[in-house]
C-alpha cells in the first residue's frame, strides 16, 4: 500500500495520478492523506486521515463505499476510538525515533506490542521502521510496517 499526503503541493493531483499508476501496475492500494476530493478525481483505494480528522471516517464510508479508511494514532485512547469509528486499519506512530517533525517520542516495540494487543482494528507500525529494526516488531502483532524514511534510499548529494 503506498499512502500519498501531498501537504498542499500545486502538483498534488499530478502526482497522485503518477502514484496511481505505478500502485495499479504493481498490484498496490493507493491511500490519499486526509484529501477525499483528491482521493475520488485520481480513483485512489480510498484515504489515510490523521487522528484529529479520524471522526470523518464514517461519512467517508457512507459516502465511498468499498475505499479503504486509515488513520494515524498515537496511544490507546485513539486505538479504541478509530475501532468505534470502523477503521480498515489504524497507523501507530512513532515505534522508533524517527527525524520526522511530526513524530513525538518513540514508544519503542514493548509499549507498541502493549497496544496492539488490546486493538480490534489492524495496527500499523511507523516511525523509524527501516531493515535494520523491523525484525524487531514481528513478534508485535502488528498487521504491518510502514516506512518513510526507511524506504528512501541513501539521500542524494
Amino acid at each position: 500500500m503506498v499512502v500519498y499526503r501531498a501537504f498542499g503541493a500545486e502538483n498534488a493531483p499530478i502526482l497522485a495520478q503518477r502514484l496511481r499508476r505505478i500502485a495499479r501496475d504493481r498490484g498496490l492500494r493507493l491511500l490519499i492523506g486526509a484529501d477525499a476530493g483528491l482521493a475520488a478525481r485520481v480513483s485512489a483505494n480510498g484515504v489515510h486521515l490523521p487522528e484529529r480528522l479520524m471522526h470523518l471516517a464514517p461519512r467517508l464510508a457512507h459516502a465511498h463505499p468499498g475505499w479503504l479508511i486509515s488513520a494515524a494514532a498515537h496511544d490507546a485512547v485513539a486505538i479504541k476510538r478509530g475501532a468505534d469509528l470502523g477503521l480498515d486499519a489504524l497507523v501507530v506512530s512513532a515505534v522508533f525515533p524517527s527525524r520526522s517533525p511530526s513524530a513525538g517520542s518513540a514508544l519503542g516495540p514493548i509499549r507498541f506490542a502493549e497496544l496492539v494487543k488490546g486493538a480490534t482494528v489492524p495496527v500499523i507500525a511507523l516511525g523509524g521502521v527501516t531493515n535494520k529494526n523491523a525484525p524487531r516488531l514481528l513478534s508485535t502483532g502488528a498487521a504491518g510496517m510502514a516506512a518513510v524514511e526507511g524506504l528512501a534510499g541513501r539521500p542524494r548529494t
